[in-house]
């Protein structure tokens, strides 16, 4: 195949046409897709020995790119996560491509195949009612960033937010009569509507006031010279309080709290109130229910934890468990959830037959 197809003619239109106009991503979510692909350019600058400009479409293959994807783990440290987000980035730039130039069809398909690389399933980390608790108690009201702080970790608990729709947050985004809701925009641009707590309220109210706000699109939360805070500034405010709130709550020290903890901890929350996963879903703003299930499987290990610790009742007369809890209601469960063949095979007892009407059975 003749060298036709100067990479840097795709390279503007994903960003500018592809991305922006056509998909409508945020401009976080395009810097990532920037940060990728020019890390692979410049990797693969090295390995043919080109300079970027003169880099062109043929030259690019599926050994090429999994040697990149080796090359992040080995040389720059990368976890198997930030390996796979690097691999969806190229494989929507290749996908592009395919679109765009069906000659090279072949090879991008090629490079889209590869797989991503399985990661260890991490439990996700939320506080108890008592560290939530420690945590907004940690917030000194008087001091000079006070009741921003205040307000920003309990609007963090009480929306689940994710931190750069906080950022991105304005006054007009804010109904502080009722019903008191916030409208948060998330990925993708999707925006949803969140009820917000009587003492969110108060709390929004008291920093707004004390801060003075000029206009309606002036961001709500400013950092210590009055300009939109970041999400940078976010950690490290979550950072900081979480350390003061271990030294009172002792449990603390060994979890590693940051704004994500807490939209953690509202869906944890929400789900042991008995709220429906699909009401936890909406308030997230999860396109994917899922993501939300993530939370149930802790919400069911909380539970599990539970019975384990209650004693059964025992019989006066006979001193042992009634028959019903023999086998044990765990053991139960976890025969249920078996293969039917399992369950059959672990069961040497005959099962009941029934006699069908009008039959000889």
């Amino acid at each position: 195949m003749n060298a036709t197809h100067p990479i840097a003619r795709f390279v503007h239109g994903f960003f500018q046409d592809y991305l922006a106009a056509q998909r409508g991503l945020s401009p976080n979510t395009i810097f990532g897709y920037r940060d990728s692909l020019k890390l692979f350019l410049r990797f693969v600058s090295e390995q043919v020995g080109k300079s970027v400009d003169k880099l062109t479409l043929e030259e690019f293959d599926k050994d090429l790119v999994i040697s990149f994807l080796d090359h992040l783990e080995a040389n720059r440290g990368n976890s198997t996560q930030t390996r796979n987000i690097r691999l969806a980035a190229l494989r929507a730039f290749f996908r592009y491509v395919a679109a765009q130039e069906p000659m090279l069809l072949a090879p991008c398909q090629r490079i889209c195949e590869i797989p991503n690389k399985r990661t260890a399933h991490k439990t996700i980390d939320y506080l108890e009612d008592k560290e939530m608790s420690a945590l907004l108690e940690s917030v000194d009201p008087n001091s000079r960033n006070g009741r921003r702080d205040y307000a920003l970790v309990l609007f963090l608990y009480n929306t689940g937010a994710r931190v750069q729709e906080v950022v991105d947050l304005t006054i007009a985004d804010l109904r502080l009569q009722a019903p008191y809701q916030v409208k948060l925009t998330g990925k993708g641009r999707k925006e949803r509507l969140c009820p917000l707590w009587p003492e969110t309220v108060t709390a929004l109210q008291d920093y707004l006031n004390y801060r003075d706000p000029d206009a309606p699109e002036v961001p709500v939360f400013l950092n210590a010279n009055g300009k939109p805070i970041t999400r940078f500034g976010i950690r490290y405010i979550v950072r900081h309080y979480a350390g003061k709130a271990a030294k009172a709550c002792p449990s603390m020290e060994s979890k590693k709290v940051g704004p994500h903890t807490l939209r953690h901890t509202t869906a944890t929350h929400l789900l042991q109130s008995g709220n429906d996963i699909s009401v936890v879903k909406d308030w997230l703003g999860h396109a994917d229910i899922n993501t939300t299930h993530g939370y149930v499987e802790i919400d069911m290990k909380m539970k599990r934890k539970a019975l384990e610790a209650c004693q059964p009742p025992k019989s006066k007369k006979t001193g042992r468990r009634p028959k019903w809890l023999k086998p044990s209601v765990l053991q139960w469960l976890d025969e249920l959830s078996k293969p039917p063949a399992l369950c059959a095979a672990s069961d040497h007892r005959t099962p009941p037959t029934t006699k069908l009407a009008g039959t000889n059975a």
